[in-house]
């Protein structure tokens, strides 16, 4: 449907080389003296023709799917409804359309080297609010609003970007970023820095009759000097957190070292009364078994001796632990005694006067 106009045109075209050639029949026929009536026909059917199809031409507007048309009427000044894609007719002088793109747009402020020299220079310059000066590339991504086309057509017409969109998205940025210390910037209101500027640039396009799609800070910029004491603060920021991450790992260790230590003390403490406890009672055990079977440690004496023993000192002033009649009624050759002897360079002691138990010495 695009190419109508163009065929209409092309009929034009030819109506009016109709004329022409009417024209030159008309006056080659008279300078022959023949009749030009044939030429006079020719060339007014092509004129009319011509004017016709030119007049149509021109009334017969087509729209393609990403676009909108908007329609002026020259006598009142008014414009009609917007035209949506399609073929439509208006009335050539009285009418006039101006067709706009509804597709969404793109548009980018930034270094040439980002632009590939487009543009030139044309990133943002701002100050933040400590005065630091930061530069930024930005793009937004917009489209018109089909219902409001209009308003774009009486405000702006075709110059809406370089003389709305730029210096609004400009403005605006420049004062989100005057809110801002450079620091908090480069570090982490970055985030809300866009945020902020996105809704502000929403607001504005909206009242302008366009849709904000998408707003994209493609980078910010600051001073080399800057940016290095900057990343100084980083790196400082890093070893402290480092540092202070080894001394609490260092200080848990320790911790958990003496954790250790005492609940090992702890444990040694419970060993060694559960060992106590139980030497008590076996003590006691072993005490009420020997008061009860007054002769089982003269048993456990004999178990512990070789079997081959035949022969025992005993020690004068020891207590016999088993029956010495016992062992003199053995066969001869086993269970010999001998009793010790003192020698004779050791004097006997003497016995105290009234200890009458102390005068048979040993046995």
């Amino acid at each position: 449907m695009g190419g109508i106009s163009s065929v209409i045109g092309a009929l034009a075209l030819i109506g009016f080389l109709a004329f022409l050639a009417g024209v030159g029949i008309v006056v080659v026929s008279a300078s022959q003296g023949r009749p030009v009536r044939n030429g006079i026909v020719l060339s007014v059917v092509g004129l009319v023709t011509g004017l016709l199809l030119t007049v149509v031409s021109q009334g017969i507007i087509v729209v393609e799917p990403q676009q909108t048309a908007v329609v002026f009427q020259t006598l009142t000044g008014n414009l009609d409804e917007p035209r949506g894609p399609g073929t439509h007719i208006i009335i050539p002088v009285l009418q006039d359309a101006t067709t706009y793109p509804i597709r969404q747009q793109e548009y980018t402020m930034a270094d040439a080297s980002e632009q590939m020299g487009q543009r030139g220079d044309d990133a943002i310059v701002a100050r933040t609010r400590d005065g630091q000066e930061v530069r930024i590339d930005v793009t937004v991504l917009f489209n018109i609003n089909p219902s409001q086309v209009n308003l774009i057509h009486e405000r702006w017409q075709d110059t809406y970007l370089e003389q709305f969109v730029r210096p609004t998205v400009r403005n605006l940025v420049r004062n989100e970023i005057a809110l801002y210390n450079a620091e908090a910037i480069y570090g982490v209101s970055r985030a809300e820095l866009e945020s902020r500027a996105e809704a502000n640039i929403r607001l504005a396009f909206e009242r302008e009759g366009l849709n904000l799609t998408g707003f994209l800070v493609r980078a910010l910029n600051f001073s080399p000097d800057f940016a290095e004491s900057i990343e100084r603060k980083e790196i400082e920021a890093q070893e402290l957190q480092r540092a202070q991450t080894q001394a609490e790992r260092v200080e848990t260790e320790a911790r958990g070292q003496a954790d250790a230590a005492i609940e090992e003390a702890r444990g040694d403490a419970q060993a060694t009364i559960l060992r106590a406890q139980a030497q008590a009672e076996a003590l006691s055990l072993i005490s009420a078994q020997i008061a009860a079977n007054p002769s089982l440690i003269q048993y456990e004496y004999i178990q512990q001796l070789s079997d081959n023993v035949t022969l025992a000192l005993i020690p004068s002033n020891s207590p016999f632990l088993f029956d010495f009649d016992s062992i003199q009624n053995l066969p001869e050759g086993q269970g010999d005694f001998e009793a010790p002897t003192v020698p004779e360079t050791i004097p006997l002691p003497t016995p105290e006067p009234g200890d009458d138990n102390n005068a048979g010495g040993g046995s």
